[in-house]
């Protein structure tokens, strides 16, 4: 039996990059526990969705141009990195990206994918 590559390739980075966003989101639920205002804990929710709405603005850049996906999705890992060749900053970002990076390289590969497709 022959596996559909195909489907395969184009939806697992998309579902990855919606999953990642869920999780995203879910440390946004902590303003609930401060005990703010209404419209304060709206605010606090707003500020700290702010990951998450930026994961799903390059998916859906990704989602039309896969290479930009594969770029996009590489450049926190490149931050991190150039940030370890410095000094260290107050704020470290997440050390463990390797989620980020497998999402850009499944992009990666189905754009190469579609490219040698295009060309037969």
């Amino acid at each position: 039996m022959e596996i559909p590559w195909k489907p395969l390739l184009f939806w697992t980075p998309r579902v990855l990059c919606l999953l990642f966003a869920v999780f995203l989101s879910l440390f946004a639920l902590d303003v609930f526990n401060e005990g703010y205002g209404f419209w304060k804990t709206i605010l606090a929710l707003l500020v700290h969705l702010i990951p998450t709405w930026i994961v799903l603005a390059v998916l859906a850049i990704s989602w039309r141009w896969e290479w930009a996906g594969a770029m996009l999705f590489r450049l926190p890992w490149h931050l991190v990195s150039a940030q370890h060749l410095g000094t260290d900053a107050l704020v470290r970002p997440p050390r463990d990206l390797r989620s980020t990076v497998l999402v850009g390289a499944m992009f990666l590969i189905d754009w190469m994918y579609r490219a040698r497709l295009a060309t037969k």
